[in-house]
Parts: C-alpha cells; sequence; structure tokens
C-alpha cells in the first residue's frame, strides 16, 4: 500500500501547519475591518498559492499547494473530509421550525427568490455561455443548471453572522430573512447535487434516475424517519456516553456516513452531510454546548484549511477576467435583489424593507466559494470563471451588512422573537 516517505510526510506537516497559522494570522488582520474570517483566509492562499509566493519563489509555494505525488493526493482528501465537515455545520444551521413558522411572506421571498435567480441565471449561461468561458456544447445543460444554482444560493453563516452584528438577528425582518435563506440553500444544494450527478463525478456509473431515487430515497428517509429517530436517540446517547464530546464524535461520524451514501447514490458526499447535518441540528435535544463544540471545532480547524487551499487552485492574476467578473457580480446582485425583493413585496413587506430583504439573501460567502470550487474539480467552469464567482461570493458578503444597515434602522424594527427562540447562531 502507497504511503507517505519520509520526505513527503515532513512536508504534509508542514503545509498544515503553515496553512492554519497563515489562515489566522491574515483571517484577524481582515476581521479587524470588520470583514468575515473567511475573506482572509481567501486571500491567505492567494499569498502562499501561484499567485504570488508560487510566481516568485515557486520552489517555497510548492511546499503550500502541492498537488502532484502522496502530497497532494493527501492534501485533497483532507480538503475533501473539510468540506463534508463544512456542509455538515451548515446543516445544522437550518432550522425547520422556522421555516414552517415563518409565514407566507418568508415561503413567498424564499420562492420568488429562487425562481428568478434560477431562471436568469440558467438562460444567461444558455445564450451567453461563451462570455463566461463555457464552450464545451456537451455539457451546456450542467453548465447552464449550475450558474443558475450560483445565482439562487445565499450563505447562511454570513447572513446569520451579519444580522447578528447589526442587531437584527431577532427581528421580523431578519427571520424572514434567514428562513428564505434556509429554504433556498436547501432547494440550491439538491439542484447542485444533481448537477454533479448529471456529470457523473462519482465514477460508479449509476444511471440518473437511480441516483435521484436513491438520493430523494436519502433526503425523505433522514427529514422524516432519521430525524425522528435521532432525535429519540439522543438522550440515550447522552446519558451512557461522555458528553458533550460523544455527541462530536457521534455526530460527525453520522455526517461522515451519510456523505458516503449519497457518494456512492452518484451525488456528492456534501448533499448526505448536509441533509445529516439538518437531521440532527433539528433536535431538540441538542444544546446550545454540544453545538457550539462541533461548530468550534470545524470552522477553526478544518474550514481555514479548505478555504486557504481556494487560493492555491488557480493563479488569480494570470486568470482575471474583469469583463466576466463585473458579468457574474452584476448577474448575481441583480438577480437576487429582483427575485427576493418581489417575494418580500408579495409577502406586503414596504419598498425599502423588501430591498434589505434582497441585499440580506445577496451574501454568497462560504458557500458560493463551496460550490466553485466542487465545480472546478468537476471540470465544469473555467479558471477564469472560479475566479470571478469567488470574487462576487467575497464582495456580495461584504457589502450586505452595509446596505442592511442604511435601509434598516434596527430599533425601528418590531421584533419576531417567536420565531427565534432562544438559539444563538455561531459566531464565525
Amino acid at each position: 500500500m502507497a504511503k507517505l516517505n519520509h520526505h513527503e510526510l515532513i512536508q504534509f506537516i508542514l503545509c498544515i501547519g503553515a496553512m492554519l497559522i497563515a489562515a489566522r494570522l491574515v483571517g484577524e488582520f481582515f476581521r479587524k475591518f470588520k470583514m468575515p474570517l473567511v475573506v482572509g483566509e481567501l486571500i491567505a492562499g492567494v499569498l502562499l498559492g501561484p499567485t504570488l509566493l508560487g510566481k516568485y519563489f515557486p520552489l517555497i509555494s510548492s511546499y503550500f499547494y502541492e498537488s502532484h505525488g502522496n502530497v497532494g493526493i493527501a492534501l485533497n482528501g483532507l480538503t475533501t473530509i473539510s468540506v463534508i465537515m463544512l456542509l455538515f455545520v451548515a446543516g445544522m444551521e437550518v432550522e425547520l421550525s422556522v421555516i414552517r413558522q415563518s409565514g407566507s411572506v418568508a415561503f413567498k421571498t424564499s420562492l420568488i427568490g429562487l425562481i428568478i435567480p434560477l431562471a436568469l441565471g440558467f438562460v444567461t449561461a444558455y445564450f451567453m455561455g461563451q462570455y463566461l468561458g463555457h464552450t464545451n456544447q456537451s455539457t451546456l445543460i450542467p453548465f447552464s443548471l449550475f450558474i443558475g444554482t450560483a445565482m439562487a444560493v445565499s450563505a447562511l453563516p454570513v447572513i446569520a453572522r451579519t444580522l447578528m452584528d447589526l442587531k437584527l438577528f431577532r427581528t421580523r425582518i431578519g427571520m424572514i430573512i434567514i428562513a428564505a435563506a434556509m429554504f433556498d440553500d436547501l432547494v440550491g444544494w439538491i439542484l447542485f447535487s444533481v448537477v454533479l450527478g448529471m456529470m457523473d463525478q462519482s465514477g460508479g456509473g449509476v444511471d440518473f434516475v437511480k441516483t435521484l431515487g436513491l438520493t430523494l430515497l436519502y433526503a425523505i428517509g433522514m427529514l422524516t424517519a432519521g430525524r425522528f429517530l435521532i432525535n429519540k436517540s439522543l438522550p440515550w446517547a447522552e446519558k451512557n456516553f461522555s458528553w458533550p464530546g460523544g455527541f462530536l464524535s457521534i455526530s460527525l461520524g453520522m455526517a461522515f456516513l451519510g456523505a458516503a451514501f449519497t457518494e456512492f447514490a452518484g451525488i456528492h458526499a456534501i448533499f448526505g452531510a448536509f441533509i445529516m447535518g439538518i437531521a440532527i441540528g433539528d433536535s431538540v435535544h441538542v444544546t446550545e454546548k454540544a453545538r457550539e463544540i462541533v461548530h468550534q471545532f470545524v470552522t477553526n480547524i478544518f474550514a481555514p484549511l479548505f478555504f486557504i487551499s481556494v487560493g492555491f487552485k488557480v493563479d488569480f492574476l494570470a486568470n482575471l477576467d474583469i469583463v466576466m467578473v463585473t458579468l457574474v457580480l452584476f448577474l448575481a446582485v441583480f438577480c437576487k435583489l429582483l427575485g427576493a425583493g418581489l417575494g418580500a413585496l408579495w409577502g406586503g413587506l414596504s419598498t425599502k424593507e423588501a430591498l434589505a430583504v434582497g441585499f440580506g439573501m445577496n451574501a454568497r460567502g462560504a458557500m458560493e466559494i463551496i460550490l466553485a470550487t466542487l465545480a472546478l474539480q468537476a471540470k465544469l467552469i473555467s479558471e477564469p470563471l472560479f475566479v470571478a464567482i469567488v470574487i462576487m461570493a467575497v464582495l456580495t458578503s461584504v457589502m450586505a451588512g452595509p446596505m442592511l444597515q442604511l435601509l434598516l434602522k434596527p430599533d425601528s424594527v418590531p421584533l419576531f422573537s417567536t420565531l427565534a427562540g432562544d438559539s444563538t447562531p455561531s459566531q464565525d
């Protein structure tokens, strides 16, 4: 069995240590300017990767973004595990009760905020794919579906953090944004998993109909009977296992089992982890302490490894296409503001409130970057489009806070605490 030799093991360990330290240092620097940690982690990857260090000190830089040989395989495996854990944590933040109880306003906002971006993104990619760097006609449908999905999803962790910072999380507007984003992300990840299934990235030869059937069976089963069984078994586990440490190992173990099943079915492993996160996180027996342990473990160790590795994928300067960046940014902002804004207006909100909802849901952040990374690995998108999507994700996340602050006065928005409960969203 192949294994890392002495030199490769040293390189792998040095790489992980340098990635974690660089991600934290640069992340904290950008946090001083009230930007999300993920922005600094991405910049750290750009600095250590082929864009800067690789251009002037290629031998040093190759230690950090080695993509060939055993070290490259090990790093790719580690970042794959990281993204599975990230989607599990994202799933735990989806509260089905909030979606159910948020009323018709959130439903209309999420519905129109999903349909319009999905449709406009698909049509744009289908008829203007050449402007987005797409030339392979055989993958035009999956490519167009991907662009539509990328326009439709939001970044739930970024949105929750932004609303908390502005003291809007437990307000009526805040809960509408959160509930709508939860629904859009759930549907968006299902669509993206189907896109990857169409690209047959599993390599298992599973046909599309069988893949879709197994995926639906897994999702429906986990969100109904699976969720019920988890909720009933957690008190027994808490009584018989060390807690909340036991919850960390059990929950992540189940996340990997779910990820393995969907990967086997022909849908990317991230979907299995995401659904498992929803099923476990929705249990009333998951305490805030247990939830926070999982969150801190993943977001402070594995998330930086993934996001810094994004900067290793391509040379951002060499693949920077200003026209493409402008098109992707305009399309993303226009689609989301139009869709979510019209949905909120249909739900009875004022024009200013509807615009605020649109900007709140426009934050793409980590979820968009994960989408782009997986699409690049699947050779569905080009490197310039990957760079454009990453830049769009960062800019839309940064603009969400100031625009919400400009459009809303936190003290004047009525509380909506009946939907918020006592839970507090993650801090990172």
